[in-house]
């Protein structure tokens, strides 16, 4: 079978590295530039993506689109795509809730063929492995497993139900990200009252405790503007399961203190703690 050519939308630090890994497997691997950012260009051109300069061409041209964006845009982009009547693989694999992914779904059928997909792990990067998550169709979650065949994106098929694989994923995000909330809270409260490494010390004597890795505060603060919108889908989630939502939106709240350090590397645990008490 002739190779695939693949969209993404769009080269952020995680969909330009998914693009990357489909790469080894791909014809070509496009990207859109219009109305991007010059550092989505760059890490484009890092990677070694092909530019195309519309929405138009990257779909004509592709026989598979993988949409990673900030989730509050993924049912535009969706829009957007099924306006032009895509008609190959559509791969929604954003951090959504189920019922959004259903919507997407039924947004772009039965013109494109839709797979729900979830990505857990670290963009895979200098080593980094992550795992994708899938669920549709057979053919096309097959489709994708040869795509990412013997790359650092490792995928695990979840059945034929639109949702499961958004589902899985926020139910990780919920528990993980809120736990490293919960961290940056005890750290922040211990330090206004001077006991702050006596609690880094207690919890080192404990396995596996994240309250023991305080410097990860930092990176929850760097990442709170995806990670904030991303507990939200998944309040959202809970409280379609009639579980309660309140302790995930209260996360979000807590993230949303550190919104202006989008992605800054240079941000210190002291600078962190004081932008948590004082927003």
């Amino acid at each position: 079978m002739a190779k695939p050519t693949v969209g993404i939308l769009h080269p952020g630090s995680m969909g330009a590295a998914v693009a990357a890994c489909a790469a080894t497997n791909a014809a070509a691997v496009l990207w859109c530039e219009t109305g991007r950012s010059t550092a989505s260009a760059a890490r484009a051109a890092r990677f070694g993506l092909a530019p195309v300069a519309q929405l138009t061409e990257l779909l004509d041209r592709s026989d598979i689109v993988i949409s990673l964006c900030p989730p509050a845009g993924a049912e535009d982009l969706a829009r957007d795509v099924a306006e032009h009547s895509f008609a190959g693989v559509y791969v929604e694999a954003n951090a959504i809730n189920p019922e959004r992914a259903q919507r997407i779904a039924a947004l772009l059928e039965p013109g494109a063929t839709v797979v729900d997909g979830g990505v857990v792990g670290s963009p895979p990067v200098a080593g980094k492995t992550s795992t994708l998550y899938l669920s549709g169709p057979a053919a096309a979650t097959e489709r994708i497993e040869a795509l990412l065949a013997g790359t650092a994106v490792q995928t695990a098929v979840l059945g034929t139900e639109i949702g499961k694989a958004s589902a899985l994923k926020l139910a990780y995000a919920s528990f993980q990200k809120t736990s490293r909330v919960l961290v940056a809270l005890a750290v922040g409260m211990a330090r206004e009252h001077g006991v702050d490494q006596e609690l880094i010390e207690v919890a080192s004597k404990r396995t596996d405790s994240y309250l023991s890795e305080p410097q990860y505060v930092t990176k929850t603060a760097e990442r709170a503007w995806r990670w904030g919108p991303e507990l939200e889908e998944a309040a959202d989630a809970l409280a379609a399961a009639g579980l309660p939502p309140e302790t995930l939106r209260a996360a979000a709240s807590t993230l949303a203190r550190w919104h202006d350090v989008k992605d800054d590397s240079e941000l210190t645990l002291t600078d962190a703690l004081d932008r948590l008490a004082h927003p």
